[in-house]
């Protein structure tokens, strides 16, 4: 279950860059709170600011103006606690399965670390290729790694910037699936990036619709069906459908 309790409280955070050309207004107003345990996706058209607003949660990058406070305390720079999985894939080539699981485990005894690498190599279904380094491996398989690389440090917050968007679509799918399946047995807060709206009434407790440049929060929608959800069920179908016609794409597919 979510809890109740706000992990993640963004209020009031605005983002402007300076081009040669000027000032660009990236995000506006952005007010929203993250609950402990909770996934939310931030669905949005290319450059309406997701990034930058994930980045800013992040600590990778500082708002214009506004705050962002995880569990009481203001962001002001990356933390070792906080995670991201980004779409280009970040496993280390030089590293098999096992070495790349074991980056950041440094701090464990080493049967700790055995036994924390063992536990999510299996839950992400490499069993059998602890061997293998990455260009061994399909993309979905590199993408799963990074999953369990990434869930293995036992952070407190995950940030996915869209991270099967280069992906076949089957295998999507199938890592929609798999992350589904990690996040309902470790229930770790997650921040989610994409486009694909399907991918985020799939996925999503709740869909933050973000409008075009300059990024301003459109509507909350909250997912109210149970996982795994039927994408063929009346309430799915309104939900997606909600949300098509919230972006003005309703007639134009």
């Amino acid at each position: 279950m979510t809890g109740s309790r706000t992990k993640v409280e963004i209020r009031g955070v605005n983002k402007k860059f300076i081009t040669d050309t000027g000032e660009v207004d990236a995000l506006q107003q952005i007010d929203l709170d993250i609950r402990d345990g909770e996934l939310v996706c931030l669905l949005g058209p290319s450059g309406c600011g997701k990034s930058t607003l994930l980045n800013i949660v992040g600590g990778f990058l500082p708002p214009t103006s506004g705050t962002v406070s995880i569990d009481g305390q203001v962001v002001t720079k990356p933390d070792s606690r906080r995670i991201f999985v980004f779409q280009e894939r970040g496993v280390f080539p030089w590293l098999t399965v096992e070495g790349n699981v074991a980056f950041g485990l440094h701090s464990l005894s080493r049967a700790e670390r055995e036994a924390r690498i063992q536990h999510y190599v299996k839950l992400v279904g490499l069993s059998g290729f602890e061997n293998a380094y990455p260009h061994e491996l399909s993309g979905g398989m590199k993408q799963r790694l990074e999953v369990a690389r990434a869930f293995a440090v036992n952070p407190d917050v995950l940030y996915l910037d869209e991270p099967f968007g280069a992906l076949d679509s089957i295998t999507r799918l199938v890592m929609r699936g798999e992350l589904l399946r990690l996040w309902q047995a470790e229930k770790k807060t997650i921040l989610f990036v994409t486009h694909d709206i399907d991918e985020s009434v799939q996925l999503a407790d709740r869909v933050v619709v973000m409008s075009a440049r300059p990024g301003r929060i459109r509507r909350i929608v909250d997912i109210d069906i149970p996982h795994p959800r039927d994408f063929s069920s009346r309430r799915y179908i309104e939900l997606r459908d909600g949300i098509f016609e919230e972006i003005g794409l309703a007639h134009r597919i």
